[in-house]
């Protein structure tokens, strides 16, 4: 079995940390160009925190695709790490390479964890 660490936007973690009975969330990846394959469904998939070492959480891989940023929040709503779909998006189009349309529905990765867990801060781990 393997396992995968995946560097996390802190604003996406810190979001979803607070949200009651998340039961799955959607870790994208802004250049939207390359499926994830790492990880085959079951695997292990831990979130790493961006510019620190700590491992922050992480949950099971089940399934990855590329989606217009509109459709994976229609898919995800608030399970994508924000509370509205313009803070998702202009969140995703500051960690792009390229700069985006004002209305440009561009593509992202998504990589659907299930059971995902955030641990407090006192019970992160070096990574």
């Amino acid at each position: 079995m393997k396992l995968y660490v995946g560097v996390t936007d802190n604003d996406w973690y810190r979001f979803l940390s607070q949200l009651p009975n998340v039961d799955e969330v959607n870790f994208w990846k802004p250049g939207g160009k390359v499926r994830f394959q790492a990880l085959t469904p079951g695997e292990f998939f831990l979130f790493k925190l961006k510019g620190d070492t700590r491992i922050a959480g992480g949950g099971v891989f089940t399934h990855a695709s590329l989606l217009p940023v509109s459709l994976a929040w229609e898919a995800f709503k608030e399970k994508n790490g924000a509370s509205t779909f313009e803070s998702m998006r202009t969140q995703i189009a500051s960690l792009r390479s390229a700069p985006v349309g004002s209305h440009e529905d561009f593509q992202i990765g998504c990589v659907l964890i299930q059971q995902p867990i955030f641990l407090p801060e006192k019970m992160q781990c070096q990574a």
